[in-house]
Parts: C-alpha cells; sequence; structure tokens
C-alpha cells in the first residue's frame, strides 16, 4: 500500500494562525506571531510534512511563508476563489478558521498538479517593491487630475509639493529595483530581452520581468493566460456567447496592453495587423488586445530561445 504523503493548510488570519493536515491529524491554532510560527514549523517538522499551502490573502501571511521557505518546506500560495471553489464541489457549508485549514491540507493533496512553488525571498521582495511603485504611480496620477480641477492657488501649490514627493519616492524605488534586477545576471538578459520589442519600454520590461518570471519556461498558451490575455469562451446550448479575457494577473495585462499600444502606433509590422484587424471588423480593444497577446508569445519565444527581437524574424 502507498504511503501518502502528509499535506498542510494554514488559514490565516491577523491575530491567529489555524493549521490544517491531510490525512486527518489534530488541528492547531497558534498566534500569527513569531512565537506562534515557530510552533508551526516545530509541528510540521515533527509530523514530516514538506508541503504547506495557504490562500493569497496579503501582508498577514508574509511572515509565515519567509520563515516556513526559511526552514525548507514547499511553500504554496493558492488563490481564495479556488479554496472557494473546491468547498462548493466538496458539498460543504459550515466554514470555521480550523476547518478552512482542512480544506486547504485537502485542496493542496488533491490539486498537487496545479500548485507553483513560491517564489525565493529576493523575488518576493522584487514584487513588493515593484507593487509599492504602482501604489505610488497612481497616487501620482490621482494627484495631477486633482490638481488639474485646483481653483484654489493653496490647493494647487500643496497639490505640486505632494507630487513632486511622491515622484521622488517613486524614482528611489525605481533605482532599487534596477540595482536589483541588475545584480541577477538572468533577470539583466530577460529584461534586455523585453527591451528590444517594439511597445516593451523599461517600465513595462521591469515590471514583467518581476511579476512574471514564468515566461520563457512555459508554452505560449499558458504565458498568454497566465497574463490575463488569453480569450476564454462563454457558450452553453443553443447560445453562441462569445470569448472574452479573464484572470491571470492583472498588472501584467495592463502593462502587455501599454505595449501593444504604443506597438500599434509606432512600428510598422504592429501597425499593419492592427489596421487589419480593425479593416476586418474588429473593435479597437479587442485588436489591441490581440496584439498584446502577441507581445506576450513573442516574449516568451525569446526569453526561451535567448533572443533578442529582430525584424526580419516576426511572423504576421
Amino acid at each position: 500500500m502507498l504511503s501518502i504523503v502528509p499535506s498542510a493548510g494554514v488559514d490565516v488570519g491577523q491575530q491567529y494562525l489555524d493549521l490544517g493536515f491531510f490525512p486527518f491529524a489534530k488541528p492547531m491554532r497558534v498566534t500569527n506571531t513569531q512565537e506562534g510560527i515557530d510552533k508551526i514549523v516545530s509541528t510540521l517538522r515533527r509530523k514530516s510534512t514538506t508541503k504547506v499551502a495557504l490562500e493569497a490573502i496579503g501582508s498577514y501571511a508574509r511572515r509565515l511563508v519567509c520563515a516556513l521557505s526559511e526552514a525548507g518546506f514547499q511553500v504554496f500560495v493558492v488563490n481564495p476563489r479556488r479554496i472557494k471553489a473546491f468547498r462548493d464541489a466538496e458539498g460543504l457549508i459550515a466554514k470555521t478558521d480550523r476547518l478552512d485549514a482542512a480544506l486547504i491540507a485537502r485542496f493542496a493533496h488533491k490539486m498537487s498538479q496545479d500548485l507553483r512553488p513560491l517564489p525565493d525571498a529576493e523575488l518576493l521582495t522584487l514584487k513588493a517593491l515593484s507593487t509599492r511603485r504602482r501604489q505610488l504611480t497612481e497616487l501620482v496620477a490621482m494627484e495631477k487630475t486633482r490638481l488639474k480641477q485646483a481653483a484654489d492657488a493653496m490647493i494647487a501649490l500643496s497639490c505640486r509639493e505632494l507630487i513632486a514627493i511622491l515622484e521622488t519616492k517613486c524614482a528611489a524605488i525605481e533605482e532599487e529595483l534596477t540595482r536589483r534586477i541588475e545584480a541577477n545576471s538572468r533577470m539583466a538578459r530577460n529584461r534586455d530581452i523585453l527591451l528590444s520589442i517594439p511597445g516593451v519600454g523599461a517600465r513595462i520590461s521591469t515590471l514583467v520581468v518581476v511579476q512574471m518570471p514564468e515566461l520563457g519556461t512555459i508554452d505560449r498558451k499558458a504565458a498568454a493566460s497566465l497574463a490575463g490575455l488569453a480569450p476564454h469562451p462563454s457558450q452553453s446550448g443553443l447560445s453562441k456567447g462569445r470569448n472574452a479575457i479573464a484572470g491571470g494577473r492583472p498588472c501584467v495585462r495592463a502593462a502587455f496592453y501599454m505595449a501593444a499600444l504604443v506597438a500599434a502606433r509606432t512600428n510598422p509590422k504592429f501597425k499593419q495587423l492592427y489596421k487589419n484587424m480593425r479593416d476586418a471588423g474588429k473593435p479597437a480593444k479587442v485588436a489591441l488586445v490581440a496584439i498584446a497577446r502577441r507581445i506576450v508569445a513573442l516574449a516568451n519565444a525569446l526569453i526561451r530561445d535567448n533572443l533578442t527581437f529582430d525584424e526580419s524574424h516576426f511572423v504576421s
């Protein structure tokens, strides 16, 4: 009889961490503190558990995730929607933190082929920096909108001063991101490859390298899906339905969409591709999404083959 490798699931809250197991074992609750995390690590080692899954719920899990990774466990962060769908599939109604921990452990066992290991500590730091840069950029855009609407000189001055502060902070984070990427030869090379693609600038290349490190290691369909640019059909019975993009990583989708917008305006071949789709009756956004998907596939192939973009290799 084959032995089952134990899986663990953690339901993360602001104050508590609930630990569940598959096969069944007594659940455990600890405080979300360093002391509680140390108890979880020692318990997992005692039970010979190597695989730990938890929901992606933000900063409350950051300290636990880092501790588990440093302790040598395989850590998987799962989209909460998938956990909810798994609960519905099991027909469960009752919901508590301890039941959720056991549910996550069962999910980790049943869906092991769909789990992706967590990035290393350096990539987690880069992602945090990239997210903060995006937040600051959004704040700058909001303040610029307020500046346009400001009728009072004092309010306008306040907006300008805040914009200057935010842009200084954003530039500092941009500099740190660049320094860390240049220190990693693989990431630096991937960014150079991305920069060679029409429409992809410095900010987009940095974001994609950090937020989509899987590029070059997966096929083109998986890359498009991960970028949130794959068309998903919605059809039932006699209804024709329609295809629409969904899922994926929103920040990556936005980045490739902006790259497509620039490429369709400045690069002759992408411009012709866009014109052909518009002439065929495709709406502008549909055409741009198709170009963005083409850029994702191109980036994936170039990084896979360690080549920069060459106009003569472009396939229309």
